[in-house]
């Protein structure tokens, strides 16, 4: 099975910007995440940037965002936006953002269902590690995740994400003991007259427990919180 790394670069990068509507919808919906926590512009980290659903609105709203990802696809589409805005790209492993930082965060936002990317409960533990002491005094970090605990089953595993003339993306879930894997199913054609092809990718992503992540974030020096997020996903808020 390949990496999650190489999942999206073949795979869903080059269709992820499709796949979240569009750029105009998915800043709008990438503004709406973060206006809770723009009242304190200052020097935002952004793992997992992607294409810049949050980083282009944090930049906007007056941070100096550094955006990490790991896809380099996703983020040369990132620099296309971001013309006269202070972002800065870095392809890099997300657990180590911190040796690409200018000086302590006051926001760094691990968005999507970034943290499950990860490729061990351990990889989350040093993230949270590494978050706590990046954060300036009264900074915030902010995660979203979904809960795989309980997977759907049956029919319900299968997950219609996005259809159009030319492309139509399902998901499918299958549990792995403590992780759940992800099967991507990608229906396209070049032209409406044109026969349809079939690619298909698959990785894994962790299955984490709300009460573990509290437990994690806290033993970090971290104090949290978890509610519901955007989505239907879970987010966590914490502060030193």
């Amino acid at each position: 099975m390949i990496s999650v790394q190489q999942h999206y670069e073949t795979h869903l990068a080059p269709v992820y910007l499709w796949m979240a509507g569009g750029l105009e919808h998915a800043l709008a919906l990438g503004a709406a995440d973060v206006a809770p926590f723009v009242d304190r512009p200052g020097l935002a980290v952004d793992l997992g940037a992607g294409f810049g659903m949050h980083s282009l609105p944090l930049a906007r709203a007056g941070f100096r965002v550094l955006a990490v990802d790991t896809s380099r696809h996703l983020l040369a589409e990132l620099q296309q936006h971001a013309a006269g805005l202070q972002v800065q790209t870095v392809e890099a492993d997300l657990v180590k953002f911190a040796a690409h930082l200018s000086g302590p965060a006051d926001l760094v936002l691990c968005m999507g269902d970034t943290l499950t990317h990860l490729g061990s409960r351990a990889q989350v533990e040093r993230l949270l590690h590494t978050v706590a002491g990046a954060l300036a005094p009264g900074g915030r970090f902010v995660a979203t995740f979904r809960d795989y605990r309980h997977l759907p089953e049956g029919d319900a595993r299968f997950i219609a994400v996005r259809s159009g003339a030319l492309r139509i993306h399902t998901c499918f879930l299958e549990e792995q003991g403590d992780r759940v894997q992800v099967h991507d199913v990608l229906h396209e054609r070049p032209s409406e007259d044109a026969p349809w092809q079939m690619r298909v990718s698959s990785y894994l992503k962790l299955r984490l427990a709300p009460e573990w992540l509290i437990a994690q974030a806290q033993s970090s020096g971290l104090r949290c919180q978890v509610g519901p997020g955007p989505l239907g996903m879970l987010q966590l808020v914490a502060q030193p």
